[in-house]
C-alpha cells in the first residue's frame, strides 16, 4: 500500500498536469491543501467509492472552495470514485470534470455543485442536522478558503453551528494568508480567524496542513471532540503552490496554469510515485 505522502506527491503531479493540459484552472490552492485531502482520503474519513448520495452510514466531505477542483477530481479517482484515466478529461467540453464541481453531470463522489464562495459552510451544517435526524453517528467535513472567510455568510453559518450545536462538524479552514488579489491581509485583513471562532462558541484546533503526520494527529483530535455540544473548526496553515518551489506563497499561482517550461520544472520536483493517467 502506497504511503499517504506519496499518494500526496502522485496527487500533486496529477494537478500541475491536468491544469497545463487545457492551460486552465487552479494549482495554488490545490497543491495546498493536497496533504489534507490525502489523509482525509486515505486515512481518516469513513466513505464508500461506490457512492450514494445520502451518504448513510459514511461520513461526508463538502467542498467550500470548490475553484481548488482538480485536488478534490484527483483524490477521487484516486480513491476508486472513478477511473483515473478520466483525469485526462478535466475542463474539457463534456467533462465531467468541470472547472468548479457540478452535480447535474453525476459524478461519484460529488454531492453539491461549489465554487460560489461562502456557501460551502451552510451545506454542511444542514447535512450534520440530517444525519442528527436519521440517528447516524458519522462526521461531517469541510474545507474552506481563508479569503472565503470575507464572505457574509459564513459568520451566519457559524453563528448558526454554535448556537445549535452542530456538533458533528468538522469544518477546516486553508489559512494560506493568499487570494486571488493578493495577500488576504491587504485585499480584507481576517484578523486572528482562530479567536474569532472560539468567540463565535466553537471548538478550534490548528494545523501545519503541510506536515503529513501533523495533518493526521489534528483530524484524529477533532474526530476525538466529535458530540462534545461545539462544532470543531481546524486553522490549517499551508502555504499556496506547496510542493513546487516557483509557486509556493505566490498569490499569482492562485488561477494560473504552468506553460511547458514551467510545467517540466514542477515535475522535475513531483516524483511519479504511482503512476501517471
Amino acid at each position: 500500500m502506497a504511503s499517504l505522502q506519496d499518494t500526496a506527491t502522485q496527487i500533486r503531479r496529477d494537478i500541475v498536469r491536468m491544469v497545463h493540459a487545457v492551460q486552465s484552472g487552479h494549482p495554488g490552492g490545490s497543491l495546498g491543501c493536497t496533504d489534507f485531502l490525502t489523509a482525509l482520503y486515505f486515512n481518516v474519513m469513513k466513505h464508500n467509492p461506490s457512492f450514494n448520495m445520502d451518504a448513510k452510514n459514511e461520513d461526508v466531505f463538502i467542498l467550500s472552495n470548490g475553484h481548488i477542483s482538480p485536488v478534490f477530481y484527483a483524490c477521487l479517482a484516486r480513491s476508486g470514485y472513478f477511473p483515473i484515466k478520466e483525469l485526462g478529461t478535466f475542463r474539457k467540453l463534456n467533462s465531467r470534470l468541470q472547472g468548479h464541481p457540478t452535480t447535474h453531470e453525476h459524478l461519484p463522489g460529488v454531492r453539491i455543485a461549489s465554487g460560489s464562495l461562502g456557501q460551502g459552510l451552510s451545506v454542511a451544517l444542514g447535512t450534520a442536522l440530517a444525519k442528527k435526524l436519521n440517528n447516524d453517528s458519522n462526521v461531517v467535513y469541510s474545507l474552506h478558503g481563508d479569503g472565503e472567510l470575507q464572505e457574509g455568510q459564513i459568520w451566519e453559518a457559524v453563528m448558526f453551528g454554535a448556537h445549535h450545536k452542530v456538533d458533528n462538524l468538522i469544518a477546516t479552514i486553508d489559512w494560506n494568508g493568499q487570494q486571488i488579489d493578493g495577500p488576504t491581509d491587504k485585499v480584507i485583513s481576517l484578523g486572528n480567524i482562530k479567536d474569532k471562532f472560539e468567540s463565535f462558541g466553537w471548538t478550534t484546533l490548528e494545523m501545519r496542513g503541510n506536515d503529513m503526520d501533523d495533518v493526521v494527529k489534528v483530524l484524529g483530535e477533532a474526530k476525538a471532540l466529535v458530540g462534545k455540544g461545539k462544532p470543531i473548526a481546524i486553522m490549517m496553515h499551508t502555504l499556496m503552490g506547496k510542493g513546487v518551489d516557483f509557486m509556493e506563497n505566490d498569490h499569482g499561482w492562485h488561477g494560473i496554469a504552468p506553460n511547458d517550461e514551467q510545467l517540466a520544472k514542477a515535475l522535475a520536483q513531483l516524483p511519479e510515485t504511482l503512476g501517471d493517467y
